[in-house]
């Protein structure tokens, strides 16, 4: 059998490639149009609970991206009580395989990947369906996907106002103390849930909440706002769909019933979010083949469980940029 080698980029590596906002936006976003197009293969993630729910569980997500010729595999862990050991919530691991033979192209550490490709997914979705012009930001959760979301919505809107709020204090605190000193802007930490989310152009709710809780009212909800909910337990109140005009997914194979978990779960289960009232797929809207905003008074709610394909298309991007750099290791396979 000939020699089999894979590259290795480690969390340090990663760290050293220095990813731009932009290069990780073209990159999800990218995958996202190839998905639109009907070029990838999606699997529903699969979890796996060692002991219960409230520890915590691991996630694993499989798809397929023709254009990049990759297929993947990312297993993540989600374990909301790792800052008591100063750990992140969520660690990862990304394999890259060639869809051809089944080799193994590449291994990454894919904690970053994990948190960058949600922040990238949350701000595609503020640049095809949030208002124009929006100048208000409320932010919900402080984990290490929530960074992400604010910055990267801030390089498409320049935010007037971020408003932040989590649970513990220091953790809300510190958020907006070092999104106020990378952003350059006053960040704002909110005590209360409406303090953050009332009035705001954009809403994301990225909680941790040990069992679904509905924290966040519809009532505070402005119309023509863009709502991005995509916290494991559901935070908002059931009454939430009954008040837009368009509801927008990242896939609906991983939302549809019958699966557990994600902020819509009682709203699909319950049939406030089926197929058929569904407006589209986010890769649909950037293929061209659906539209996204289409006036300044839509209220428009974005739901993604996150996609394997955007780990994928992220993990290409970062081993072009290590080749160039050479950064990485080449480690024998067989």
């Amino acid at each position: 059998m000939q020699e089999i080698h894979f590259t290795y980029l480690n969390a340090l590596d990663v760290e050293r490639l220095e990813l731009t906002d932009a290069e990780i936006l073209a990159a999800v976003e990218g995958g996202l149009k190839a998905q639109g197009n009907g070029q990838t293969v999606i699997e529903p993630r699969v979890h796996l609970i060692p002991e219960s729910s409230t520890k915590g569980h691991f996630n694993v997500l499989r798809g397929y991206v023709k254009p990049l010729g990759l297929a993947g595999v990312k297993v993540v862990g989600d374990f909301v009580d790792n800052y008591k050991r100063d750990l992140p919530s969520e660690l990862a691991i990304l394999n890259l395989f060639d869809p051809e033979t089944g080799v193994l192209k590449a291994l990454l550490d894919a904690t970053s990947i994990t948190d960058m490709r949600t922040g990238a997914m949350t701000a595609l979705g503020g640049k095809f369906l949030g208002p124009k012009g929006a100048k208000v930001l409320g932010h919900i959760g402080a984990r290490g996907t929530a960074y992400w979301n604010v910055r990267l919505l801030d390089h498409f809107f320049d935010f007037d106002e971020i408003r932040v709020h989590s649970r513990r204090p220091e953790s809300r605190n510190g958020f907006a103390e070092r999104l106020s000193k990378d952003l350059g802007k006053k960040v704002v930490a909110t005590e209360d849930w409406e303090s953050c989310v009332r009035g705001a152009d954009i809403v994301v709710e990225a909680s941790r909440l040990p069992e679904p809780t509905p924290m966040l009212k519809t009532e505070w909800i402005k119309p023509g706002a863009l709502v991005v909910p995509y916290g494991t337990m559901s935070a908002v109140e059931l009454s939430l769909t009954d008040i837009m005009d368009k509801m927008v997914v990242d896939d609906w194979g991983q939302c549809r019933k019958g699966l557990p978990f994600g902020a819509l779960r009682a709203h699909v289960d319950s049939d406030r979010l089926t197929q058929e009232n569904l407006h589209a797929e986010l890769g649909q809207i950037i293929a061209g083949l659906k539209p996204g905003r289409e006036s300044a008074d839509e209220t428009i709610l974005f739901w993604h469980r996150g996609l394997s394909l955007s780990d994928i298309a992220l993990g290409h991007a970062m081993l072009e940029k290590a080749a160039k750099l050479g950064l990485g290791q080449k480690l024998r396979f067989a």
